[in-house]
């Protein structure tokens, strides 16, 4: 079953730390949010291989919005 990874903020993606296909266990940093000018690490809860990438660097997202899908 795949789990997400979700923004924790409102605010654009600053910088995707993963790429499809890595190994990610929890506490790993998986994006960067920028909101009001603070840059935000996005942390995966669980652990898992990343099967996708949902998000662009420079897009806007909402608080609770998909990121990374872990498999």
């Amino acid at each position: 079953m795949a789990r997400v990874v979700k923004a924790h903020i409102t605010g654009n993606v600053w910088k995707i730390e993963v790429k499809v296909g890595d190994d990610v266990s929890e506490g790993t940093v998986v994006a960067i949010l920028e909101s009001m000018k603070m840059e935000m690490p996005v942390e995966s809860e669980d652990e898992g291989k990343v099967s996708a990438v949902l998000v662009k660097e420079g897009q806007a997202v909402k608080e609770g919005e998909p990121l990374v899908e872990l498999e």
